[in-house]
């Protein structure tokens, strides 16, 4: 994607129906090296359909299906290991399930039009959570704006804490 190219996505809810179209996502190389199995990954995210807590979102662009987004609480969740985050602050997670497009500039366009939503609707903070040897989405996130703000060991494994902040969005 050129420089100056601005980019307009769209976030819409994920459907019983797009989980085939994830499963696929899920098992390309560039997306499976850093999700777990893909039927425990496809059971969660059906379970997300109707949570409070997480909300999972197809990513489009130009009206096509183009990776997966999720948001979530850490407030709602009993010991989740970012609920030391401020209050209202909410993580997100995602993948660009098209491996054309990956290394284009998309993800960094996604995450930071998607924390600006975010910031719109009043959440104070919005975190991520890389592999710290996923250098490309470390790249990627920075370029967003986030910045790197902790190191932990979870539930989820070995993970750069990663946050924007509302007013360094604006």
């Amino acid at each position: 994607m050129p420089p100056e190219a601005i980019l307009h996505y769209d976030f819409r809810p994920v459907t019983e129906k797009d989980l085939p179209m994830i499963a696929g996502w899920l098992a390309e190389p560039h997306v499976a090296e850093w999700w777990d199995d893909p039927e425990k990954e496809i059971a969660d995210i059906r379970e997300h359909i109707d949570s409070i807590s997480v909300e999972p979102l197809i990513i489009e662009l130009d009206g096509r299906p183009i990776g997966y987004l999720q948001s979530y609480d850490p407030h709602l969740e009993d010991g989740h290991p970012y609920s030391d985050q401020p209050f209202g602050t909410l993580g997100i997670d995602l993948s660009i399930g098209r491996p054309e497009l990956v290394g284009r500039g998309h993800g960094s366009a996604i995450v930071r039009q998607f924390a600006e939503q975010l910031f719109e609707e009043g959440a104070p903070r919005v975190i991520i959570d890389p592999d710290p040897a996923n250098a490309r989405a470390i790249r990627a996130y920075e370029k967003a704006g986030f910045r790197a703000i902790d190191r932990r060991q979870s539930e989820y494994g070995d993970v750069v804490l990663m946050a924007i902040d509302a007013e360094e969005g604006q």
